[in-house]
């Protein structure tokens, strides 16, 4: 017997299918373990040693497969063929080794691009031992993410109450979309002007040439940047004499694009299906784990977390059959086309993302597939197909039409697709098509010295456009084309980036948030280091030499950690209104934009006299008023566009009554994050009055003044333990209300209530938290990464 591991059960179901009886084909679901969730799980000072957990699902897969190779003759070790998948395999073999269940079996490592049958009888023909320099890459990344995430978050939350988290990528990612914005808000428009004409021919066509050079001199873009200026060009040019001074042709190629690498699949897939990166990426994985197809479950794609654009041999030459059958010999060029890989380290896998059979058309699968699979197979089916057939071949036209005194000089251009090539089955994108079609019109017939006779003479004034905002689409290929982080991780970042309220995505464009905003401006002025873009690519070029075996992985992790955590030590140091000085003076702009009237912008609207600043609470940024508590107004974050000052929401408060044992009155009040129950008023800006939250379901119409007293009692003691007779309470806290019991918190269900909870369900509430599984810390990282 021998024993296969796969990460999938699908995947494993249908490679049984394939291996027969004489192998068992169990999964791993992914990581069998992973570092300990908490704090010095990795160990820079013990030679960045790390402490390794098993859950308990996985607990139940390893043993499943020590049972099966009780008597079995091999274990292969198929995971999935990337980086991640190398690591996978080394984590089950070190587990398994440990159990002492390979003293009779050697493990050793299969890997296959595809899932079909050729391939994994390929695959299982020539076995190999794990690569360990694959496995100290993987180490190296995780470890640096881990370090990243443990180390950097926690500053963030005792600096900055209301942030999230930091990471190694994740943060870098963040900066690019913040910059983007911080460009659009710096971006002052200007105004310029272009000039057309429209001429007959002497055979009365009509076709418009473009102005390009006047009095002799070429223009530039901003050469005509007022009507003024457009007005006395159009003068000279309705006084002159026109006649053909040159007439230019030539045909040129357009070339089709390589097949798909992760991030240029979620790039088109986004563009042309509407897709996220997550989205495509899970349609991908479905595809390539297998679909049954009229009673056989096949792999119809190559693996989807790929860096190379490399294609084999085999491929081409079906690919090349397949387009001479159904376009013709003409759409087939003389020789294969041969891609090479931008990425300067193609690791992820060895093949580009092709359906695995080029005879299985999409119409071939349609019946199998549903709406969304069967667009992505589609899409992924036409680009392999097209980058290996012929290019498409233009002929473009260039007419020079100048005046009699060759002081002017107006272009025309033109093209016509003079043969399609690969444009009959595929354009790259919309925005490509666009262009295109742009430029595919064609002019008359003209000939040298011919004279053309001008009809109307067309001004049109334009103003320049900020740069757009990134799409996701926009941003993996930004953060592709920088280097920073690989195929794997991009749509977990942008996932990250938008769970944490970091970004939000507006009209399909991603736009920062407050939070955003102001962690990337933190972490610019105490960790810039760390956020560089050149610094976060060369961390991923060194990674890539780790798994060449270029670099050994503790010695980049120690050149990582010794200047970071001195960073980190310098930030532990920083009081928080040192930080709101710094912020508030890098954000100025955005903070308190020149407003209309010509005001001073920091200048309180409510009481004219206190200077508005950045103020931070449990939940966030804010802006506030110097002059609290006298003055109350606060305003978000962000002031809206124009400058405007927003309208302050009315301040709500309501008087309950007063309190017999202070004598002081009882109020309800609404701050900036909810209504909230007062005890007289401040007396001065040291002494605050007392404040209860109200708690959740109660209205600040209808509460009551003994409700109001209730509340004032908290937090209160519900009884005594049975066992250990320590008292448990009832409180209200940052979260909303809870039991406690020693150290232990456990929080209320809607149905319960703060004031009138009993004992046994206050018991029921902390056993049930006590049971309950430990929560995962939220360190950056992720699965494949």
């Amino acid at each position: 017997m021998n024993v296969v591991v796969v990460e999938s059960p699908s995947k494993a179901k249908t490679i049984e299918k394939y291996l027969g009886k004489d192998y068992k084909v169990l999964a791993s679901y992914g990581h069998v373990r992973d570092l300990v969730s908490k704090d010095g799980s990795v160990k820079p000072d013990e030679d960045f040693s790390m402490l390794w957990e098993v859950d308990d699902k996985s607990k139940k897969h390893i043993d499943a497969i020590a049972n099966a190779l009780k008597g079995a003759d091999h274990l292969y070790l198929a995971t999935d063929p990337d980086r991640e998948g190398e690591a996978i395999s080394w984590h089950i073999q070190e587990i398994l080794s440990k159990k002492g269940v390979l003293k009779d079996v050697k493990p050793q490592r299969i890997a296959f691009n595809a899932i079909t049958k050729e391939t994994v009888a390929e695959a299982l023909a020539h076995p190999r031992d794990i690569d360990s320099q694959l496995v100290q890459a993987y180490l190296a990344r995780l470890s640096l993410d881990y370090l990243v995430g443990f180390t950097l978050s926690p500053v963030l939350w005792r600096k900055l109450p209301g942030s999230r988290s930091a990471g190694r990528v994740q943060s870098v990612a963040l900066r690019l979309v913040v910059d983007r914005e911080n460009e659009i808000e710096a971006f002052r428009s200007q105004e310029y002007w272009t000039i057309e004409v429209e001429f007959l021919t002497e055979d009365k066509k009509s076709f418009k040439a473009r102005l390009t050079h006047i009095d002799g001199k070429k223009l530039d873009k901003f050469s005509l940047s007022s009507e003024k200026e457009a007005r006395e060009a159009t003068r000279k040019i309705e006084a002159g004499q026109y006649h053909v001074a040159s007439v230019e042709k030539k045909r040129v190629q357009r070339h089709p694009r390589p097949p798909f690498t992760t991030s240029t699949l979620q790039q088109e897939a986004s563009r042309k299906l509407g897709f996220s990166p997550k989205k495509t990426m899970q349609l991908a994985q479905k595809l390539y784990e297998g679909v049954n197809l009229g009673g056989e479950t096949t792999g119809l794609i190559t693996y989807m977390r790929t860096d190379s654009t490399q294609v084999e041999g085999s491929a081409i030459a079906a690919c090349r059959k397949v387009i001479e059958k159904t376009f013709g010999s003409k759409y087939v060029p003389s020789s294969p086309r041969q891609y090479k890989t931008k990425a300067k380290n193609a690791q992820e896998a060895h093949e580009a993302i092709r359906p695995t059979d080029l005879t299985r058309a999409p119409q071939a699968v349609s019946a199998y597939l549903d709406k969304d699979m069967l667009r992505l197979y589609e899409l992924i089916w036409k680009r392999m197909m097209a980058s290996q057939m012929a290019s498409a071949e233009v002929d473009q036209t260039s007419v020079d039409v100048v005046s009699q005194d060759k002081n002017i000089t107006l272009r025309a251009t033109g093209s016509i697709l003079a043969f399609d090539g690969f444009l009959i089955l595929y354009r790259e994108s919309l925005d490509d098509e666009q262009v295109e079609e742009e430029d595919d019109k064609l002019l008359p017939p003209l000939r040298e010295k011919e004279s053309v006779e001008k009809e109307k003479v067309l001004p049109e004034q334009h103003f320049t456009q900020p740069p757009p905002r990134y799409t996701e689409a926009s941003l993996v290929k930004k953060m592709e084309e920088l280097g920073i982080g690989r195929p794997s991780t991009y749509a977990r970042t942008l996932q990250v980036l938008q769970e944490r309220k970091y970004v939000r995505t507006e009209k399909k464009t991603l736009v920062p948030e407050d939070r955003g905003r102001i962690v990337t401006a933190f972490l610019l002025n105490y960790f810039r280091t760390y956020v560089e873009y050149d610094f976060t690519a060369r961390l991923e070029e060194q990674l890539d030499e780790i798994s060449n075996g270029e670099l050994f992985w503790k010695d980049v992790l120690k050149q990582f950690w010794s200047p970071f955590h001195d960073a980190i030590d310098e930030a532990q140091k920083l009081k928080i209104q040192q930080v709101l000085e710094q912020l508030e003076k890098d954000l100025d702009s955005f903070l308190f934009p020149a407003l209309e009237d010509g005001k001073n912008p920091h200048l309180c609207p409510r009481c004219e006299k206190g200077q508005l600043g950045l103020r931070l609470s449990k939940f966030g940024a804010f802006i506030g008023c110097s002059e609290y508590p006298e003055c109350k107004y606060t305003r978000p974050f962000a002031a809206v566009e124009g400058g405007e000052t927003p309208v302050q929401e009315e301040a709500f408060e309501r008087l309950l009554g007063t309190d017999p044992s202070s004598n002081l009155p009882i109020t309800v009040k609404k701050g900036p994050y909810g209504f909230y129950i007062q005890w007289g008023e401040a007396t001065s800006k040291k002494e605050k009055p007392k404040r209860v939250s109200l708690a959740a379901g109660t209205s600040p119409e209808t509460i009551t003044l003994d409700e109001a007293l209730s509340l004032a009692a908290l937090p209160r003691q519900v009884g005594l333990h049975p066992e250990t007779k320590e008292p448990i309470t009832a409180a209200i806290g940052r979260f909303g209300p809870y039991v406690k019991f020693g150290n232990l918190f456990a929080s209320l269900k809607k149905t319960d209530d703060v004031l009138t909870i009993n004992l046994e369900r206050a018991l029921e509430l902390i056993e049930a938290k006590k049971n309950a599984p430990p929560r995962k810390a939220k360190a950056a990282r992720g699965k494949k990464g």
